[in-house]
């Protein structure tokens, strides 16, 4: 997968990603037969372009005259802070404010995707256990902080690990004994369940939720319906306020428990002795335990739906992996050690958050493209998971429906960058190919923007179409 990841991302190799034709016959679905008397599938048209990496180096003098004009545009506002570099060399191209600490909104979330590939490798799964408690029938379900955690096979998130399969376990390990009580053991995660610098509305708006070690579906109420309406809802969902006695209840329903006995509590789960007990396992013997999607795929999905519940869940993990509490606070922290560990010039970050929904979150632009071209040029290839969720221009994620304009369209299958928006801040920033066939990155941070949002985003495609357009030499 990491493989794949590192071909779709760098095209290393000038290969191009591709948008796929018809499906019909590919996965087997249908009789040999039939599908062999019909016409061959047609070539899948390319989406995204392949570098070349011999391609002329733009110069600054030539990044400098396409893009001034642009980024003077009234709809980006007062504040309008850029930086371009080559990916291969690292060389800076262009910069306007581009040291300044800006709100980068969800843009924060690939200094996020970073640091937890950095902190506990793509190849990471996250546990969710189950353990007996210290009363006979007792069973501690135990959250390590899985976000896509499922109820069962309607989860929210394709592929996610699941409770009735945990729950087998469990009845099976208990043998005789039948379980009696659920308790909730959530105590990874530490501090308030909200995010320092959150707009009121976060809690109740559907794009948020409280932040706690055990969740199902990202806290989403129903999953079966926000998966159904997420294209219209634009990934908005409402969630349940405590996670994870909602996650216990659920636990203790496919255990077999019912009225007071499917009630739960919050608890933590006693030490595992290693003594046996006749008849029943001891307090604190592991009963069961699902590990969730691997950190490469969990990093795909934050990204490409900028899913906010799972970056304030891989901040976490960065903290726990550094010895920090699993907390807003501890996230934070341990984000800005690791990208300073790697080099980075950590005191052009701050932060409170790591989805990026803190208004007091600030990151420099030249740190974000500092960040790409380290994940881009090969030195860290596990950093290069990072590009895989990336949505694509004028084809997938938050840049499905943009790039269509003639002024922008330049863009289209060759910008690929993660998106920010919050009222009055509009960012982004990721990779794009020059006309040449170079790759650059870019990142264009703005903070005081008009209430023009159709034309602000236009306004940020223009700039990064004028490098998918120009030599700029």
């Amino acid at each position: 997968m990491l493989a794949s990841v590192l071909i779709v991302a760098l095209a290393a190799v000038g290969l191009a990603v591709v948008r796929p034709g018809p499906l019909a016959g590919w996965l087997g679905g249908e009789d040999s037969r039939t599908a062999a008397a019909r016409s061959p599938e047609p070539p899948p048209p390319a989406v995204l372009a392949g570098a070349d990496g011999n391609a002329p180096l733009p110069t600054p003098e030539g990044v400098r005259a396409a893009l001034e004009p642009l980024v003077r545009a009234a709809a980006l506002g007062d504040r309008v802070n850029v930086s371009v570099a080559d990916v291969t060399t690292g060389q800076a191209l262009y910069g306007s404010g581009q040291d300044a600490p800006t709100v980068p909104a969800s843009v924060t979330k690939l200094a996020t995707g970073v640091a937890v590939l950095a902190a506990r490798g793509p190849a990471y799964r996250i546990p969710t256990r189950a353990v007996a408690g210290a009363a006979p029938g007792e069973v501690v379900l135990v959250g390590g902080g899985d976000p896509t955690l499922a109820v069962d096979k309607n989860g929210f998130y394709p592929g996610a690990a699941r409770l009735d399969d945990l729950a087998a376990q469990v009845r099976k390990a208990l043998g005789g004994t039948a379980p009696t009580t659920v308790t909730v053991d959530s105590s990874l995660f530490t501090g308030p369940v909200y995010g320092p610098g959150w707009d009121s509305d976060i809690p109740t708006g559907g794009f948020g939720a409280a932040i706690t070690a055990l969740m199902t579906d990202g806290a989403r109420r129903d999953p079966v319906e926000a998966r159904r309406t997420e294209e219209a809802m634009n990934h908005a969902a409402e969630r349940v306020p405590q996670p994870d006695l909602t996650a216990g209840r659920q636990f203790a329903k496919l255990l077999g428990l019912s009225g007071a006995a499917a009630e739960v509590k919050r608890g933590t789960a006693p030490a595992d002795s290693g003594a046996s007990a006749a008849g029943s396992p001891a307090p604190g013997t592991e009963l069961g335990r699902v590990e969730s999607l691997p950190m490469v795929r969990l990093v795909d999905i934050m990204i490409s739906d900028s899913d906010n519940v799972i970056a304030e869940a891989m901040a976490r993990q960065v903290a726990l992996a550094k010895g920090k509490p699993g907390s807003f606070a501890g996230g934070a922290a341990a984000t800005d050690q690791v990208l300073g560990e790697l080099g980075l010039p950590a005191d052009e970050i701050s932060l409170a958050d790591g989805s990026g929904l803190s208004r007091t979150n600030r990151i420099s632009p030249s740190l974000l493209t500092d960040l790409i071209t380290l994940a881009g040029n090969g030195s860290h290839p596990d950093l290069a998971a990072i590009f895989g969720g990336l949505p694509v221009g004028g084809w997938s994620g938050t840049l499905d429906e943009r790039y269509q304009a003639s002024v922008t369209k330049a863009g289209a299958g060759v910008v690929r960058a993660k998106t920010g928006t919050l009222s009055g801040v509009n960012a982004i920033a990721g990779l794009v190919t020059t006309a040449d066939g170079r790759l650059l990155t870019f990142a264009v941070l703005t903070d005081r923007t008009p209430d023009t949002l159709d034309e602000t985003r236009q306004a940020l495609d223009r700039i990064t179409s004028a490098l998918a357009g120009c030599g700029c030499r």
